[in-house]
């Protein structure tokens, strides 16, 4: 099944629109797109093939991190993420949050419910 995921890291940089094009060009091959110009805080929303909400977010996590290096950005904790099926979208259900306002499946991985 295929998963549109969002990932956002916060920085100490305030980030270029060079940093950013960077960050797009390394998360195009899943189908990415990447923000943050002006702000210390970049994100990409990816598209990966996974069978649960937990295997998306893992995936799409260090396919993030890797296109964060290749683009030079500092290293930095990922603070948000959410994972939508392609079977969410088309029953108009799961939003990916969990009822406490937090993310389904992200213990460990430091989101926080879907801040921006």
């Amino acid at each position: 099944m295929r998963w549109s995921v969002g990932i956002e890291a916060q920085g100490d940089q305030v980030l270029t629109n060079s940093d950013v094009v960077e960050l797009a060009d390394a998360v195009a091959g899943s189908e990415g797109i990447a923000t943050g110009i002006g702000t210390t805080r970049y994100g990409a929303q990816l598209v990966v093939s996974a069978d649960s909400r937990e295997e998306a977010i893992g995936k799409a996590t260090e396919v993030f991190l890797a296109a964060a290096r290749t683009a030079g950005l500092p290293e930095a904790p990922i603070v948000w993420t959410e994972a939508i099926s392609e079977a969410d979208e088309e029953a108009g259900g799961d939003d990916g949050l969990d009822g406490d306002g937090g993310l389904d499946g992200l213990d460990g991985l430091g989101g926080d419910g879907g801040a921006r």
